[in-house]
């Protein structure tokens, strides 16, 4: 997952609610609340049903339910790293 956030090729997506994503979250996400996720929003975020999606939660139970929402969708290449917790590559509080 970090390699692939290095090279810029994909998006990592942070699928907590927006007031959990400002307490802390992974270098380079975008806040996206699995709670928003449908298709008109996803189609505005990600508008290549290809590139690389990297999604995570607190727990990993939003995450896996985001990646099963976004891959109904039409996205074939999402991957679920699960916890924020487990994430070894720092945390931004931008």
């Amino acid at each position: 997952a970090k390699r692939m956030l290095d090279s810029g090729k994909c998006i990592m997506f942070d699928v907590r609610t927006d007031e959990e994503f400002f307490t802390g979250h992974a270098e380079g996400a975008v806040n996206f609340d699995v709670d928003t996720i449908n298709a008109e929003t996803a189609a505005e975020l990600i508008p290549n049903k290809t590139v690389p999606i990297i999604v995570y939660c607190k727990t990993g139970e939003r995450a896996k339910l985001a990646a099963e929402a976004l891959c109904e969708l039409g996205y074939t290449n999402v991957y679920d790293v699960g916890s924020l917790v487990e994430w070894p590559y720092g945390l931004s509080f931008e």
